[in-house]
């Protein structure tokens, strides 16, 4: 059985060590050439992002890719490219992934999306 306070207690630790705040969002997120990779953007910061998906069966830590993220309808921004590293995999049932931006050929767009879940964020 998990104990939840101990991923709680994680998820702060994790959330304390960062440099730049993460964003929760559940926009649509494909890695680019892997055919099962749709998923559930479920966080984005200038830095890094977490997806989840129902299996990633072809991606390795360490490894690059390209992330095609498709934002909310309300953040009326078009669909944006991210390259990344693939950092840690976690999870059997729902995978969860997380990435290392190391960069945004379409900055502006990506900058726009952070803007609008910052802004978002302070006014809900």
């Amino acid at each position: 059985m998990v104990d939840q306070n101990k991923i709680l207690g994680h998820n702060k630790i994790m959330q304390e060590k960062r440099k730049t705040q993460r964003f929760r969002t559940e926009s649509q997120a494909r890695i680019s050439g892997i055919a099962e990779s749709d998923g559930l953007l479920k966080d984005i910061s200038i830095t890094g992002c977490c997806i989840e998906c129902d299996a990633l069966p072809e991606v390795a830590v360490g490894t690059h890719y390209q992330l095609d993220i498709i934002p909310e309808t309300a953040a009326n921004i078009g669909i944006f490219r991210l390259e990344v590293e693939s950092r840690w995999i976690r999870g059997e049932e729902h995978v969860q992934a997380g990435f290392f931006i190391v960069a945004s050929p379409k900055g502006k767009q990506f900058q726009n999306y952070v803007d609008f879940l910052t802004y978002r964020g302070a006014h809900p």
